[in-house]
């Protein structure tokens, strides 16, 4: 399939979990194994989804609040413990997105500048992309503590156009969640919101300019955005 980009848009900007790979099963595998040996009980794919998208550290408070509550300690050592594990099984499970891969590689192809924003930490962020091979599609990659800030603080995307040298005018965010919505809306960026994510929200409430339930609707969606 061949894809041609507007003419007002010439970059891409992407989440990753939840948008182009569904990194569930090897997040709640790593968080269960944590549990498993602090005496928690494990916790379900429904409740990990409403968990998910504000970066590991939000992940393990939230599932420790649904689980008996914070230690008097703090999260740290639990974050840590999870980083320990996930760092070296955070693609066991994991997957691309039906059609991620084939968007990404035709968007590059038809000359769109292609950038990564995502809340996940450069610790796993960078491992999960060479494992699932789609590092190479991405002029840049901006991870969750790259910077002192994250979505949806709109600088985290300005940072990642920066970098990439996208102008905002010409760009497209696509993400799954609340987070990504308004870091785009923040940013004054046109967003697409993907349906198979990990949104907490109802979808229609977030703002999106457009809504797609695979990637094979993203050249209409986009054409959507370049009329409006």
């Amino acid at each position: 399939m061949t894809h041609h980009l507007p003419d007002s848009i010439k970059a891409v900007v992407f989440d990753l979990d939840g948008t182009l790979i569904d990194s569930e099963a090897d997040l709640r595998a790593a968080v269960n194994r944590v549990f498993d040996e602090i005496g928690r009980r494990p916790i379900t794919r429904n409740e990990v989804v409403m968990m998910v998208g504000d970066g590991v550290p939000k992940l393990v408070e939230r599932a420790l609040e649904a689980t008996g509550g914070l230690p008097d300690d703090g999260t740290d050592d639990v974050v840590a413990r999870f980083l320990e594990f996930y760092e070296g099984h955070a693609t066991d499970l994991s997957q691309p997105f039906p059609g991620a891969q084939d968007i990404l590689r035709e968007l590059v192809a038809a000359g769109a500048r292609i950038g990564l924003c995502t809340n996940k930490p450069e610790a796993t962020c960078f491992p999960v992309l060479e494992a699932l091979d789609l590092r190479r599609y991405f002029a840049i990659v901006i991870c969750g503590d790259t910077l002192d800030y994250r979505k949806p603080d709109p600088r985290h995307v300005y940072h990642t156009l920066d970098t990439m040298g996208a102008e905002r005018n010409e760009t497209a965010f696509i993400g799954d969640s609340e987070a990504d919505i308004q870091a785009a809306n923040n940013a004054g960026l046109p967003s697409v919101l993907v349906t198979f994510g990990y949104c907490h929200e109802p979808l229609d409430s977030l703002d999106a300019n457009a809504l797609i339930d695979h990637f094979d609707e993203l050249d209409g969606a986009l054409e959507i955005l370049s009329g409006q």
